[in-house]
Order: structure tokens, then C-alpha cells, then sequence
């Protein structure tokens, strides 16, 4: 049988470095590429157009979350399997909304982590334990929830744009890193503000943390 096809994608080097070991000591996996943030991952995942991304949420210039958006619309053969440090509703909640397969807490075994891969790899889903027995216990309810219905009438752009705007770029640096005009940021912000009801910085900033789009270290200033 050939061995799955994997994409690592975690901003820290040493994660990375210990599912590579993990999965190759399988026999089972293969590790075909390493991204360090989110857009590298969609670019290598265009690219390498791997089985599964194994696709940390919380990283730099484009988070987990939205980057998975943009794999499964242009490499939709693949799969996407979410790591996170944090169980909260909100993140699982984007997860399944971004159109990830599973979600897996960062304290979770490997042979969990092993098994979540091969059975997404097969079609199924997979969730950690804890995660498995909340969504249970929510099936009969909406399953969109807040969070979710507000990201979701966010385009791949504004969600970039918030990401940015939440760690503390400004609207010109914002421009500068996306390849876009000044006065395009502008309209986009004003857009973000709109849809989310959300009319100032630190309010945008405290939104992206409560879905998971950047976690509460990277901005420190928005009192």
C-alpha cells in the first residue's frame, strides 16, 4: 500500500519536527512538505497537492482556519485535519465551518493522532475524544452557533485582513503584505466592521481571539 501523503503545517519547528518523526516511524505516512504559516501551507498544498494537511490554527499572516478554506476551494481532493492547544466551541465550531475533516487537541495521543489521519484519509471524520462527545451533545441544535454564521460572511480576503489588522498591522503595512491597494484595505476594513457590527480595533481583535483566528499572545495592546 503506498504510504498517505502528509503536509505539516505549524509555525513552530519543533512540532513540526516531531509529527515528521511520528508519522515516518509508521511506515504508513509520508511527509511531503512543511509550512510554516498559513499561506505557505496553501501554497505547498497547491503544489504538492497532498492526501491531508495536518494544519496547526494559530499562525502568522494567514491562520489555520482560513487557510483551510482556501486549500479545499483550490485543491479540493484534499483533506484537512486541525490541531489546536484550545477545545473552545468557538474554534471548533470555525474548524467544521472552514470544511476541516477532524479536530484534534495538541495533548492528544499519537496513536490518536495516527488514527485521525488514516481514517480522514479513508472519507471519515475524526475529533478528539472530548471534542466527539461535545459536538454529540449539540447535534440536535444549530450547529452554526454566532461565531460561525458572522465568519462565515467573511470572504478569503476580509478574513486576511482581519487576521492582519488583529496583529497590530496598520492599514499600510496591511497593503503591503497582501499586495493591495491602501484605500482597497480601507473599504475591506469598513466591510469587516459591517458584517461583524464590530466598529473599532480592539473590538476586531477581541473578535479574531474568541474565533480562534489569532491567539491573545500576538496582540497585546487592545485595551
Amino acid at each position: 500500500m503506498k504510504p498517505i501523503p502528509v503536509l505539516l503545517a505549524d509555525d513552530h519547528t519543533i512540532v513540526r519536527e516531531g509529527f515528521r518523526k511520528m508519522l515516518e516511524l509508521e511506515g504508513d505516512f509520508t511527509i511531503v512538505g512543511e509550512a510554516q504559516d498559513g499561506r505557505q501551507a496553501v501554497t505547498l498544498a497547491r503544489k504538492l497537492r497532498p492526501v491531508i494537511v495536518l494544519m496547526d490554527i494559530a499562525m502568522p499572516l494567514l491562520n489555520g482556519l482560513e487557510a483551510t478554506r482556501q486549500i479545499l476551494k483550490e485543491v479540493p481532493a484534499t483533506k484537512v485535519l486541525i490541531l489546536s492547544a484550545h477545545s473552545d466551541s468557538a474554534y471548533v465550531q470555525n474548524a467544521i465551518a472552514s470544511g476541516a475533516s477532524g479536530f484534534l487537541l495538541k495533548q492528544t495521543s499519537s496513536h490518536d493522532v495516527c488514527r485521525a489521519l488514516r481514517e480522514i484519509a479513508n472519507g471519515k471524520t475524526f475529533f478528539s475524544p472530548a471534542i466527539a462527545k461535545h459536538l454529540e451533545h449539540q447535534k440536535t441544535l444549530d450547529r452554526s452557533g454566532n461565531l460561525k454564521t458572522r465568519a462565515g460572511q467573511l470572504t478569503s480576503r476580509e478574513m486576511e485582513v482581519l487576521q492582519l489588522i488583529a496583529e497590530g498591522k496598520a492599514n499600510k503595512e496591511t497593503a503591503s503584505e497582501l499586495g493591495i491597494g491602501l484605500k482597497t484595505v480601507e473599504k475591506h476594513r469598513e466591510h469587516l466592521m459591517e458584517k461583524l457590527n464590530i466598529h473599532d480595533t480592539a473590538g476586531l481583535t477581541r473578535y479574531a481571539i474568541s474565533a480562534g483566528i489569532i491567539e491573545s499572545s500576538v496582540q497585546l495592546t487592545i485595551e
